[in-house]
């Protein structure tokens, strides 16, 4: 079985070294790349010979912060994955990452056991978000009126397939799945997926279950 290749960007050197001790002791998961800033870890990417499946990323950082550097891997490097670590808490810090294409976000003070299950679940899924997330997400959403937008806060319609194509995404099924469950060809699904990412004006996974419960669409459980 392939091992996970991960990367850490993380400026605090004494919570970087723990993490990327951590990452090594885990039998799944193989360490490729650290650095204690987004500008360095971009320079050590580029010359791996193979990019890093998952990057665990601190929101603060000296030269790019965690914004800057998501926002780069995912124009540059879109088969990288991106987990925030943060002490960080509040919704919009949430929110913005997720919006610029991340997978996860996760409290710097989460269980061990909870950070491995992430980057599993992120790797196999494309996205995790854990309880407090998806609260802080209802209730921004609970202030906002019924009409179903996207990113840009434009209102947009679905169809019945794309609803229906949606919480199946949101329930972690991949196109596979889906088109066994829907009876579609999986160039079907794929173009209903394709469709959905448009209209929410979404990057990937994460951020159409994100657009799903923002706008009522999916209610995952507590």
């Amino acid at each position: 079985m392939n091992k996970i290749r991960i990367a850490i960007a993380d400026d605090q050197h004494l919570f970087r070294q723990g993490l990327a001790a951590l990452i090594r002791s885990v039998d799944a998961f193989e360490l490729v790349a650290e650095a204690a800033d987004g500008q360095s870890l971009l320079e050590v990417i580029k010359k791996l010979p193979c990019i890093p499946d998952i990057a665990l990323i601190d929101m603060d950082m000296p030269e790019l912060n965690g914004l800057e550097l998501n926002t780069i891997l995912q124009r540059n490097f879109p088969g990288i994955k991106t987990i925030a670590l943060s002490v960080h808490s509040q919704e919009r810090f949430v929110v913005k990452m997720i919006d610029t294409g991340a997978s996860g976000y996760l409290v710097k003070n989460c269980d061990i056991e909870e950070l491995i299950n992430a980057i599993q679940t992120v790797h196999k899924s494309g996205f995790y978000l854990n309880n407090h997330v998806l609260q802080s997400i209802r209730n921004a959403a609970a202030h906002r009126n019924k009409t179903i937008r996207n990113i840009s806060h434009i209102p947009v319609e679905l169809t019945g397939r794309e609803n229906e194509i949606l919480r199946l995404i949101c329930g972690e099924y991949s196109n596979a799945d889906i088109s066994r469950e829907l009876f579609l060809s999986i160039r079907t699904v794929e173009g209903h997926r394709n469709n959905l990412l448009a209209k929410a004006g979404c990057r990937n996974t994460a951020g159409l279950v994100l657009f799903a419960i923002r706008n009522g669409l999916f209610e995952a459980g507590l």
